[in-house]
């Protein structure tokens, strides 16, 4: 898994398709969500990751943590680390102690944590709001979300928003074999203090690690 959240995919954008589609109520919720997002400088999140397969029973569980700033993010996840420092991403793999280098490309439609927790949605789905649910304390509203590209591996996601925060609290992504991902924020600190050089792959942390260059 790349990204907590890379979570995920890719995708394609119709606004017509989107402006004719899209439920008014549900693009409400959202705004809402992504104006709290973006009110904060930067972020600091722990997630919890549950893989269940088609016939529901759990495949693991991990556990992970996002610092956000700008354009930067560093995502820590069980076995893997991804910085990104708005310019350059490292993809590191524990296990092969392999980091991988590549350019952040503006015009890419990768789902980054920027674009999880703002206003992806406008831009990569149809959507609709199916009411209030009750999680644990919290009434949550759910947000089901169709991606415009029909090629994409997965075909729905589901966005539960806190109705008094305004907040994502959890998401659920259904690929087409029949599995689903869950994604819970356990914390978010929207006042983080996050220094820059939290955001670029430190080498000297990572004795004898091997790099592929993908930007030369």
């Amino acid at each position: 898994m790349k990204l907590v959240i890379s979570f995920l995919t890719t995708f394609l954008f119709s606004i017509v398709c989107l402006a004719q589609a899209s439920d008014p109520a549900a693009k409400k919720i959202l705004d809402q969500a992504s104006a709290k997002i973006k009110s904060y400088k930067s972020i600091q999140a722990v997630f919890t990751l549950q893989l269940q397969d088609a016939q529901g029973a759990s495949q693991g569980t991990k556990k992970g943590n996002v610092n956000m700033k700008g354009s930067k993010y560093v995502v820590f996840i069980t076995g893997q680390e991804i910085y990104c420092d708005g310019k350059t991403i490292w993809t590191y793999d524990k296990s092969a102690n392999e980091v991988t280098i590549t350019k952040v490309d503006p015009n890419s439609n990768t789902l980054s944590p920027q674009k999880l927790f703002s206003n992806f949605y406008d831009k990569d789905f149809l959507y609709k709001m199916n009411g209030e649910q009750k999680m644990g304390a919290k009434t949550v509203v759910e947000i089901e979300m169709t991606p415009i590209d029909k090629t994409q591996n997965f075909h729905k996601v589901y966005l539960y928003v806190d109705t008094k925060s305004h907040l994502v609290t959890s998401g659920k992504m259904l690929d087409k074999s029949g599995n689903k991902y869950i994604y819970t924020i356990n914390s978010l600190n929207g006042t983080a203090n996050l220094p820059d050089s939290g955001f670029v792959f430190d080498k000297a942390k990572h004795p004898g690690v091997e790099e592929v260059n993908l930007t030369q």
